[in-house]
Formats: structure tokens, C-alpha cells, sequence
């Protein structure tokens, strides 16, 4: 494996960074001390995987609302949990808080040969290219038997199903404009609106119709993602909006109910709909 390229960084301008990380690590060494709480030490890395997923979509929501002090707010979360994570298998001796981020500092400098050594890019796109390449020739990392195994199976299923569709669209399996996604999401709503047909009318108890109505559906999910992708748009974004946005006017909603005396129940839809449409106006 090749050496990392010389690093060529400014003077220190600011030290307070390094200070305040030193802060925050000597905080977490102190939780997890035998004589720190009781919560922190009891957690592990299985444990802290929910918080991980949950503090990074709260960060996503903070940066969607443009609220810088909310945004702050969620980064120290991210931190938090980032740099226990590390302590922990540092408590194990598995590696270092210290490897951590060296690690990532040295695979940034070598993945960016058009910043730290002399290799001369014209766009991002060459940018990728040579990532691509370096993590093949200067790490040896063995390629993919296909271009889709670099898709983590961790991931949440609509973020996997973009990045899938990602992928295959970079080996040049895309449709030439966007009629063709558009038209594809018709046709598997088409397809699904069959099957529920199928499942009312021909034994409904029968499990394969539920799993056909469940193929179908989700077929209509990865077209409506791949829409998305095609148009530039993370849908897992998109998603986070609409459902901050189903639960303003929702509880917009309960409040009018509750307010004019009104049962939430089916029987009362009229006038849920009527707020709903008031909560869409607002």
C-alpha cells in the first residue's frame, strides 16, 4: 500500500477546536468510570446503534428547519455518540478514539490527491473517479463482484433502495428522461390496484395474494424512490418533510376536534376533513 501524500495544512489559527474535543472526551472517560453513571456505563455498542440511527434523522429535521441553535444542538448529540463509540472499543482495546480519527484524517488526505499532492481534477465527477480508483490502487481494497455490494445491507430499507438505484444508474442502467420513472410508478400503481382486486375477490385468507399485493406495493415504492433519485432529490428528505408536515396539520386537526367538542372517530370524518383542509391553509 502506497504512503499517504505529504500533508500540507495551514498554520493553526484556532486551538479552541482541539480544546473543546479534548473536553468532551475527558466528559465521556469520566461517564464511563467506574465510579461515573450508571446509565452511560451500562451501554455498549449493540445498545447505542437505535440512538446513532434516531440522532441523525433529529439532525436532518434541525437542518431542514434551518434553526441554527437546533442544528448545534444536534451535531453535540451526533458527537456525543460518535466519540463514545470509539471509547468503548477503546475500553476493550479493539483500537483508539485516537485511531478513529486519524484513520479518517489520513484516508481524506490520501482520497484527495487534488488538495494535498498534485493531481489536477476538472470537476467533481473526475473527483469520484479517482476515489473510486484509489480505494482500489493505493488501499487495495479487492473490487466488487458487483458495483451494487458496496450498498450496505444495514442500511434502512428506503435508503438502501436509493442508493441501489444510485449505483445502477452510474453504469449507465437509468431511463433517458423523466417520463419513464413517472410512467413506471402508473404502472406498478396499476399493477397493485390488480392485486388488491385479486385479494378481495379470491379467497382473501389465501397467503399468496398477501404476498402479492405486498410484492406489488413494493415495487411501487422503490419506482416512487427512484423518481426521487432521477430528479435529484433524496427521498428519505422528502419523507421526513411530508411527515413533519402530516403531524403539524394532524395535530392541528386534534385540536379543533377537541376544541368544538367533536369525537376523533371514523364517523366524524367530515369534520376532520374540513380542519384538515383549514391545517393546509395555514
Amino acid at each position: 500500500m502506497s504512503q499517504a501524500p505529504q500533508k500540507h495544512f495551514p498554520p493553526e489559527q484556532n486551538p479552541a477546536p482541539k480544546k473543546a474535543f479534548a473536553e468532551l472526551y475527558d466528559v465521556i472517560v469520566r461517564l464511563r468510570a467506574p465510579d461515573g453513571c450508571p446509565w452511560d456505563r451500562e451501554q455498549n455498542p449493540a445498545t447505542l446503534r437505535g440512538d446513532l440511527i434516531e440522532e441523525t434523522y433529529e439532525c436532518v429535521e434541525a437542518i431542514d428547519e434551518k434553526d441554527p441553535a437546533h442544528i448545534r444542538e444536534e451535531l453535540g448529540d451526533l458527537y456525543l455518540l460518535v466519540t463514545m463509540l470509539a471509547y468503548m472499543h477503546q475500553e476493550e482495546g479493539v483500537f483508539t478514539v485516537e485511531d478513529v480519527l486519524q484513520g479518517i484524517a489520513e484516508k481524506l488526505i490520501r482520497r484527495h490527491p487534488h488538495v494535498f499532492g498534485e493531481t489536477r481534477v476538472k470537476d467533481s465527477a473526475e473527483v469520484l473517479e479517482n476515489w473510486a480508483k484509489i480505494k482500489v490502487e493505493l488501499e487495495g481494497r479487492k473490487p466488487k463482484d458487483s458495483i451494487l455490494d458496496g450498498v450496505s445491507r444495514g442500511l434502512p430499507t428506503l435508503d438502501r433502495a436509493y442508493k441501489l438505484q444510485k449505483k445502477a444508474a452510474k453504469a449507465g442502467f437509468d431511463w433517458p428522461e423523466a417520463g419513464g420513472p413517472i410512467a413506471k410508478i402508473r404502472e406498478e400503481l396499476a399493477e397493485a390496484e390488480a392485486a388488491l382486486d385479486t385479494l378481495k375477490r379470491d379467497t382473501p385468507e389465501n397467503p399468496k395474494n398477501a404476498e402479492a399485493l405486498e410484492g406489488e406495493l413494493g415495487d411501487l415504492l422503490f419506482s416512487a424512490v427512484n423518481l426521487c433519485r432521477y430528479l435529484k432529490v433524496d427521498p428519505s428528505v422528502a419523507l421526513q418533510r411530508t411527515n413533519v408536515k402530516f403531524e403539524k396539520r394532524f395535530k392541528y386537526l386534534e385540536k379543533k376536534m377537541k376544541e368544538n367538542g367533536i369525537e376523533m372517530a371514523r364517523e366524524n370524518l367530515a369534520a376532520m376533513d374540513t380542519y384538515w383542509e383549514e391545517a393546509k391553509k395555514l
